[in-house]
């Protein structure tokens, strides 16, 4: 895609988060209502389908544009970037790793929107130790039987289909080479089927409007095709499932530019607006010091992400750049919002301005996809390996 079309189609975005996004957030969010009609309009974007081959029906943007269309998306509100993040992991994952079949089977119902899908690794005991997770997949005569519970799942229970990981060799050792991730197609909306149940959503500080949820699996039947890859992806989720975090990652990071472009916008404005001592507090050097900062956190989070993204556009193995560029976008992301919050004094605490929706939102955004302490286990890892091969 040339630079002019990624920004015909990153204005496209951004003009429809203006008109459409901006006005309603507020009002759902402080609802933690499901935006419906915003979701619809995302499907007529054919944004379900942005990285998704032409071939298979999508749009076949590349993760470049992807990350700024998620930055424009994030500076409207947060939750719609966590509508697509998932889903487009999910589609990211079969088209990478699935069998051509799966693809056909799949793919083309994704980019439209029809079919949207979840994403499920972590559980009660086993977040960012993965090794650790308890679910199980057993052939069970002509089907899976899967057994375990999962923790967090966003659009667990609107979505259509699950990425799951799960145990296949629990024997195995290393542990991940014992692993399988699991395409599962399921009714979306309905809380209580054959051997899944899903729970009331887990009720959170921010990251409304948009369900996390826990998947209670109990003898759940799921079709022998239903590894992704087919027979020869048995015992390799733990490498599939990796190598599709790297793009949460850089979806991650996306958001955090996006919540403080948001933050810092507001507070520009309100800065050059708020008067004190006669004239505006724009003028006042505490306050210039401040804007600095934050202007500048914010332009190496966009670069530290968008190298990232082109990364794993050219098919590098991206985790070290995605690790930096999630860790430092969404450490400046939480910084530049509290900045934002103390120029806006009181007005910052109350809900007549978003800075305090983009308050609550930004922990999440420090512990999703890996927290921040074991992104910076992953940055000294593979720089060490790195360094061990000059």
């Amino acid at each position: 895609m040339s630079l002019v079309e990624r920004r015909e189609v990153v204005a496209v975005v951004r003009d429809w988060v203006e008109r459409e996004v901006v006005p309603a957030a507020p009002d759902l969010e402080h609802a933690d209502e499901f935006p419906t009609a915003l979701v619809e309009d995302m499907k007529e974007l054919g944004l379900f389908g942005i990285t998704i081959p032409e071939s298979y029906g999508g749009l076949g943007i590349d993760i470049s544009t992807y990350a700024l269309i998620q930055m424009e998306i994030s500076r409207g509100w947060m939750s719609l970037s966590g509508v697509l993040n998932t889903h487009l992991i999910a589609a990211w994952m079969i088209n990478e790793f699935g069998t051509e079949e799966q693809r056909q089977r799949w793919l083309p119902r994704m980019a439209t929107g029809e079919l949207r899908a979840a994403y499920s690794m972590t559980e009660p005991e086993a977040g960012s130790d993965v090794q650790a997770i308890r679910t199980r997949a057993q052939r069970d005569g002509d089907a899976w039987r899967i057994d375990g519970e999962k923790m967090w799942a966003t659009n667990g229970l609107r979505a259509g289909m699950v990425m799951l990981l799960a145990k296949t060799d629990p024997a195995a050792t290393p542990a991940h080479r014992g692993m399988t991730a699991f395409v599962l197609e399921k009714e979306p909306g309905v809380a209580k089927l054959p051997g899944l149940t899903i729970p009331p959503p887990i009720r959170k500080l921010g990251y409304k409007g948009v369900e996390s949820t826990e998947l209670v699996f109990d003898g759940f039947r799921a079709p022998l095709d239903s590894t992704l890859g087919g027979d020869a992806g048995i015992g390799k989720g733990f490498r599939f499932f990796m190598a599709g975090i790297e793009l949460g990652r850089i979806n991650v990071a996306a958001r955090g530019v996006g919540v403080a472009t948001c933050a810092f916008e507001h507070a520009l404005r309100y800065a050059q607006e708020r008067r004190t001592f006669g004239t505006a507090i724009a003028n006042h050097q505490a306050i210039q010091l401040k804007l600095a900062d934050m202007a500048t956190k914010l332009e190496a989070a966009r670069l530290l992400t968008l190298s990232a993204a082109a990364r794993k556009d050219v098919g590098d193995r991206a985790d070290l750049e995605a690790g930096m560029a999630k860790l430092f976008a969404t450490e400046a992301a939480q910084e530049v919002v509290t900045e934002a919050m103390r120029i806006h004094g009181g007005y910052g605490y109350s809900q007549e301005f978003p800075i305090e929706r983009l308050y609550r939102d930004t922990p999440l955004l420090i512990i999703g996809e890996g927290t921040n302490e074991i992104q910076r286990l992953v940055i000294a890892k593979r720089i060490l390996e790195r360094q061990r091969k000059e």
